[in-house]
């Protein structure tokens, strides 16, 4: 390829972690150790930033706050971020590990994009701490980008477009429209925008979506189509230029981007 020069890829829900689990058991488990019960669909509202800007947005929730003030005495502050944070990252770092397996296709993909001569990107909303028990399994297993940037890299993360800013420059790779952002959240997708990258959003193995491979395959064929069509529906409204099921379906859109780019086409 003559155009496409990078491709940036999210890690949780993007290429591993299919519906991207670890970090879901690991909210709720916290905060109820703090006395809060908390939704899967609250712990999943903003996901794709760092993890302690969204225990933070968790703890602005009306419900979360209220919840928190009656068990506690007084409305969530820093101190009290921080306080959840330190207990939520060993979480993380344990139930990450777990379920640090490759989502099909992530492999393939990447060794299809490099025989095109495309650098393979990546930034995620884990810290270094969580990656270091990631990337040497998703490397086991055919994953191992040439450049890795995670929460704390940069001054702030997503929907920054910082991260992808220093990807870039670990790559070489300029303009920022040379480059492709793939990611499975809004707050990821807004990322690559903010860039100036294509975005592609990936719905079925992601955030939105929600599920493992083994309980998606599991659902009636109306129950997958309704959750299909909404998971496309928040990522086309967050701005992303295509919508896929998984990253097994990417090599195409890669290849429409570079035509587009042939023909003179900015995102």
């Amino acid at each position: 390829m003559k155009h496409v020069k990078a491709v940036i890829f999210d890690w949780a829900g993007t290429v591993v972690d299919h519906g991207s689990l670890a970090p879901m058991g690991a909210f709720v488990e916290t905060f109820a150790g703090f006395g809060v019960e908390l939704s899967i669909d609250e712990a999943r509202g903003p996901m794709g930033m760092a993890k302690r800007p969204h225990i933070a947005a968790l703890m602005a929730l009306p419900r979360v706050a209220q919840a928190w003030a009656e068990r506690h005495g007084h409305p969530p502050g820093e101190s009290d971020i921080d306080t959840v944070y330190a207990v939520f990252v060993p979480k993380n770092i344990a139930v990450a590990a777990q379920l640090s397996q490759i989502i099909p296709g992530a492999a393939a993909t990447v060794a299809a994009l490099r025989v095109e001569g495309v650098r393979i990107g990546s930034t995620t909303g884990y810290t270094r701490e969580i990656m270091a028990e990631i990337l040497p399994q998703a490397a086991q297993q055919g994953f191992a980008p040439d450049s890795l940037v995670c929460t704390g890299d940069t001054a702030a993360g997503r929907p920054t477009p910082l991260m992808i800013y220093r990807t870039l420059l670990d790559l070489g790779v300029w303009p920022a429209w040379n480059a492709v952002k793939v990611d499975d959240t809004e707050v990821g997708i807004a990322e690559g925008l903010n860039a100036g990258c294509w975005t592609v959003g990936v719905a079925v193995t992601g955030n939105v979506f929600g599920l493992s491979a083994s309980d998606t395959a599991a659902l009636p064929p109306d129950d997958f189509a309704r959750r299909r069509a909404a998971a496309i529906a928040r990522l086309t409204a967050a701005g992303a230029h295509y919508v896929i099921d998984g990253v097994a379906d990417l090599f195409p859109v890669v290849t429409a981007i570079e035509g587009r780019l042939a023909r003179g086409e900015r995102p």
